[in-house]
């Protein structure tokens, strides 16, 4: 086997920083994948490879320590039955998620050991955060840089929040350039549509659904309708909900308010009145003696919980209103209650 220098695979130097290795991985994953460029498979994966090392501050110094050195590293390992020559007892953590079935000999004879003694093998290897957060795999079905999260507002009303809806969005989003695959050349000629850089913008038709329940400042995840990855999935959408304010219902956390208006003689003598809710209308006893500013509960009848299931309650709070125009008869009567009234309190 020969030394594999990985820094020059990724083109970097060796004292290159974790950012500078990241950029470096990013742009030749796009140039080298497979779906954009066919036949450079066995590139991808020597990229992807020198990644793995460079990206993790474990692997890159066991890689920086024995250097060209390696061959004599394997001989010790091979003599103490995987002892781990010298960096026995050091504690690495990696997933063991399977085989290693895309990493060359070279990486195995270094690294073979970390993903346990006397299990014959190494685990495969997963690289986070390529970009978005994503992971990439060396097996036939791996995969490459998950696009980024996306957020976007959406406005809707109290009603649409009671009861949840479904709306048709438009977004703008960077997508890999349609024109060169994310490669950023046809050819190798830097594209003419992206300028070289691989992405370019894209809008999307998305119909997405507000679930019930939902207040300003909420924030609703679509799965996988972000934006576009190189050879990887989507990211997430997120929907920063705003409610607007209703002309009929006041919103205080998850219950309701709202005011009726009740004539002086159905507050006195008691009545049944028709109350709004975003039910719909509902009937209401109002008894003998009510006050202006009685608050009444409706029970079950308020914004529905985002989680947990339930519902909040309506409070209908009474007003009690004068007509403004009496008629000769109405003023007569109230003048005669007023002399009761009197009557009552000397």
């Amino acid at each position: 086997m020969d030394y594999k220098d990985y820094y020059k695979t990724l083109g970097v130097d060796r004292s290159a920083s974790a950012a500078a290795i990241k950029a470096a991985y990013r742009r030749l994953a796009r140039k080298y994948h497979p779906d954009v460029n066919k036949g450079k498979s066995e590139r991808f994966k020597e990229v992807a490879e020198a990644y793995a090392v460079l990206s993790d501050p474990d692997k890159r110094q066991r890689y920086d320590t024995l250097g060209p050195d390696w061959q004599r590293f394997a001989q010790a390992r091979a003599g103490s039955a995987g002892a781990g020559g010298p960096f026995r007892g050091r504690s690495v953590r990696v997933e063991d998620v399977g085989d290693l079935g895309g990493f060359s000999d070279f990486f195995r004879t270094i690294f073979g050991d970390l993903g346990g003694e006397g299990r014959g093998g190494f685990g495969r290897v997963e690289v986070e955060d390529l970009g978005g957060g994503g992971r990439f795999r060396m097996d036939p079905g791996f995969r490459v840089d998950r696009g980024e999260d996306v957020e976007a507002a959406i406005e809707v009303s109290l009603e649409e929040a009671f009861h949840g809806v479904s709306r048709t969005i438009s977004l703008d989003l960077d997508e890999p350039c349609g024109a060169c695959g994310g490669a950023g050349h046809v050819n190798g000629t830097p594209c003419a549509r992206c300028h070289g850089t691989g992405w370019g913008k894209g809008r999307r038709h998305l119909e997405v659904k507000i679930p019930a329940g939902v207040r300003t400042g909420s924030r609703v995840r679509v799965a996988a309708e972000g934006a576009g990855g190189t050879g990887g999935p989507r990211g997430d959408l997120f929907l920063r909900v705003s409610v607007r304010p209703d002309p009929v219902f006041e919103r205080r956390e998850d219950d309701l308010h709202v005011e009726v208006d009740v004539a002086p003689a159905d507050a006195a003598l008691g009545t049944e009145l028709s109350v709004p809710t975003l039910k719909g209308q509902v009937t209401m006893k109002i008894p003998p003696g009510t006050s202006s500013g009685k608050t009444f509960r409706l029970r079950g009848y308020g914004m529905p919980h985002l989680k947990g299931g339930g519902a909040g309650d309506q409070f209908a709070r009474v007003r009690i209103t004068i007509p403004e125009r009496l008629t000769e008869r109405e003023k007569d009567l109230y003048a005669e209650l007023r002399r009761l009234r009197a009557d009552t309190r000397r």
